[in-house]
């Protein structure tokens, strides 16, 4: 059976470095996106379909039609997301809502479509945030959203396993794509560089190497997990420079 990915998001920065690294693997991806005219030069084994996934209405269509053209998925990969940081009393209830909506209810929905359908086992992998296990300042709406998604990732799991369907997720740093670029730009990016203990700043590449990995039929023993890639962030404190 040829390996056949659904990914949401498909048009953001972590996604295309994704999708790019596995259409030189010959996958067959279904690109779900917003946003079909961001995505440059899909391959012959790409076909892109545009709806919200964080709708379910958009998830069930972008499961038929994944379905209709490739057959059932081999994996499936969230990579829906936004940036809000701001202190809690400054974060409007429409704010708090849609990152909820678009983090955590798109992960929710396409869960729920792919643990119904991958009968014969399957990789899905979720995007969380080092800023749940590391409480970093004006992240509160973020960290309780990602946080949800690592309760959806562990529990689905479990249920799952015995199917031979494994659930992970990532959890990345400060990760370099248009979404945050006033971060990775002028004085802040050297602020944000000195807080990941490797010096930099994340790129798309990192966490698409990581999402490869995972979903990759040779890491059949891993499940569960959530995998940290913040540039030791999340769990290293290092001496200040002289």
């Amino acid at each position: 059976m040829n390996s056949h990915l659904i990914l949401f998001g498909a048009s953001g920065g972590i996604a295309s470095a994704l999708r790019i690294r596995l259409e030189a693997k010959n996958w067959q991806i279904t690109a779900v996106t917003t946003h079909p005219d961001q995505i440059r030069e899909p391959g012959p084994n790409t076909l892109i379909f545009e709806a919200d996934g964080s709708s379910e209405a958009g998830v069930k269509n972008a499961f038929a039609f994944a379905e209709e053209n490739f057959g059932p998925p081999t994996a499936v990969i969230n990579c829906l997301g936004s940036v809000v940081l701001k202190p809690i009393h400054r974060t409007s209830t429409a704010e708090f809502v849609n990152t909820m909506q678009l983090h955590v209810f798109s992960s929710f929905c396409i869960l729920r479509e792919a643990c119904g359908k991958m009968k014969s086992g399957g990789s899905i992998a979720l995007l969380s945030s080092v800023a749940v296990q590391t409480g970093l300042p004006n992240h509160e709406s973020i960290a309780a959203a990602k946080g949800a998604v690592e309760g959806l990732t562990r529990s689905a799991a479990a249920t799952y396993a015995p199917k031979g369907l494994r659930i992970n997720a990532v959890a990345p740093g400060l990760t370099e794509t248009a979404a945050t670029a006033t971060l990775c730009n002028g004085p802040a990016r050297k602020i944000s560089e000195k807080m990941h203990p490797l010096g930099r700043i994340g790129q798309p590449g990192d966490i698409a190497s990581a999402l490869d990995w995972l979903i990759d039929p040779e890491q059949s023993w891993v499940t569960g997990q959530i995998l940290h890639l913040d540039g030791g962030l999340g769990q290293l404190r290092t001496l200040p420079k002289a």
